[in-house]
Formats: structure tokens, C-alpha cells, sequence
């Protein structure tokens, strides 16, 4: 089961009973270490959550995966191959604080930024992946992360490659001012081009997907996915509330409401997403 290779240290940090024994599989000093779910508050044992792709297995709740766990739950075993891995962000403006936050997020994520790109395969399929990692700076879109998201646009232009991303963003990154606002613009206009010459751009949004992020080329895609119960929007609700001085749709910004009015085509549980991907580079290469 390619779910099984699942690593969970990084999500599960704070819990001093959780070690890695070999690798892929977790192991406990107690037999009922578990985390409490976000949203229904229920305690959860994480050899359920291992299970269950990090969905709680009480209310269905789907908890915030890490870029490495989705990559190891979605591509072929060992088809990965990362671009730009080394590429990071310079504090150009010199913004107090900035530069430790950055050094912060990459020493408890491992990463240099808040997206991971490259190429793999699902179920044989060749794509093209962009990966945000919630964890880095809650995946705030700065001049790198545009930057990569963009290469990766040209790369499947160029190399005729479908290519999916997915979004879990804080919107842009305030600290870096109108190096990250220009990321926006650049990031949709090679979805434009990619558009253009006919490649599949498929855009899966997960919990949350918000700001710039929305408003740029997470809104692109040929097909748009949600998984459940995501939030999604530009502006908060409660910013939106105090703005239009109204009280707002039960449900507003999550993915169940954008689907009944149009703004995303699927909603697709965790469980279901790599086959249903497959299934939509399989339709797109007999076209």
C-alpha cells in the first residue's frame, strides 16, 4: 500500500512518546499515544491516523499533510525527482525578524522553502508536482516560492508534462512587500502560456488555501479540486463580514460551498485523490 511509507515525525513532534524505529514505520513507547482531532476535538490513535491518510476517522476531518507525505501517498515508489532543491529567499528588505523566521521553518521542516517542485509518476503517469508545505512559514507565497511554482509551469510547457499543484497557503508573504505581491502576476501568467499551448494544469486546493495564493494560479487550473471541508477564499470571513456589513452564508470559503456555486469542479477525500488523478492523466493522454 503506498500510503504505508508515511513518515509522521514532523507532525508529530510534540509528542514525546512518538520515535521512528525503521523507516516508514512509527513506533510508540505507549500503546495509546494519540493526538486530538482540530476540529471534533475527539482523540485519535496515530496508528489511525497512519491508516486513514491523517483524516480523522471520527468526524473526517482532513488534517494538514506535510509536502514529504503527500509525495510519499501519491507518486510511484522512488519516481521522484526534485527541482530547484537549493534555490531559498534573501531578506532584501531587511525585515526585523524575518531572517530568524526563516531559519526557524527550515530547521523543523527540513526544507529551504514552503513549496517543493519536481517530476514523478502516478500509477506510471509522468507529471510534473508542486507541493506547498503548510508547515514553512504557513506556506506564504514569497519571491522563491513564486519563483519555483513558475519554473515548474514553464518545465511542463516545455516538456509537454501535465502538471498538478497543490495549494496550502497563507497567501503572500507580507515580510518581503511587493517582491512577494509580483509573484501573483508572474505565477498566472505562465499558467496562462501553459494554458495556451494545450498542457493539463490540474489545481488541488487544501485546507486552507487563502490571499495571493487564491487569487493567482491556485485559481487556474483545468480542473480544480478541493479536498473536504477546505477553506478557501481571499479575505477572512470576518474581514468580508466587516466590510459588506453582513452576516455571511453558513458554510462560506469551505470547499462544500464553492462546489455548489461553481468556483471548483471536484471534491475529492484523501483516500480517493491518487487514483482519481491517474485517472485524469489517462482521459488527457488519450485526447
Amino acid at each position: 500500500m503506498w500510503g504505508a511509507g508515511v513518515l509522521f515525525r514532523d507532525f508529530f513532534r510534540k509528542t514525546k512518546y512518538a520515535i521512528l524505529d525503521t523507516p516508514g514505520r512509527l513506533q510508540s513507547r505507549e500503546q495509546d499515544v494519540s493526538i486530538r482531532c482540530e476540529e471534533c476535538g475527539e482523540l485519535i490513535l496515530l496508528k489511525d491516523i497512519e491508516k486513514n491518510f491523517k483524516v480523522c476517522s471520527k468526524c473526517g476531518y482532513h488534517l494538514k499533510m506535510t509536502a514529504q507525505e503527500r509525495l510519499n501517498v501519491l507518486l510511484d515508489r522512488g519516481s521522484f525527482e526534485e527541482y530547484d532543491k537549493n534555490l531559498e529567499t534573501v531578506d532584501v528588505l531587511k525585515f526585523p525578524g524575518y531572517h530568524e523566521k526563516l531559519e526557524a521553518s527550515r530547521e523543523v521542516t527540513g526544507l529551504r522553502e514552503a513549496v517543493v517542485t519536481g517530476k514523478g509518476e502516478i500509477e506510471g503517469n509522468t507529471v510534473i508536482i508542486c507541493i506547498m508545505d503548510p508547515r514553512f512559514i504557513s506556506a506564504s507565497m514569497g519571491s522563491v516560492v513564486g519563483e519555483k511554482i513558475t519554473r515548474a509551469l514553464e518545465k511542463a510547457e516545455e516538456k509537454k508534462t501535465p502538471i498538478i499543484i497543490f495549494s496550502a497557503s497563507g497567501g503572500a508573504r507580507m515580510q518581503e512587500g511587493m517582491l512577494s505581491l509580483m509573484q501573483m502576476a508572474k505565477t498566472s501568467a505562465a499558467a496562462a502560456r501553459l494554458n495556451e499551448d494545450g498542457v493539463l494544469y490540474i489545481s488541488v486546493l487544501t485546507n486552507p488555501t487563502t490571499g495571493g495564493v487564491t487569487a493567482s494560479f491556485a485559481s487556474l487550473g483545468d480542473v480544480i479540486i478541493a479536498e473536504p471541508g477546505a477553506l478557501i477564499g481571499f479575505a477572512g470571513p470576518r474581514v468580508i463580514e466587516q466590510t459588506i456589513r453582513q452576516k455571511l452564508p453558513s458554510g462560506f470559503q469551505r470547499a462544500e460551498f464553492l462546489l455548489q456555486h461553481g468556483l471548483i469542479d471536484l471534491i475529492v477525500e484523501r483516500k480517493d485523490l491518487r487514483k482519481v488523478l491517474s485517472r485524469m492523466l489517462v482521459l488527457h493522454k488519450k485526447s
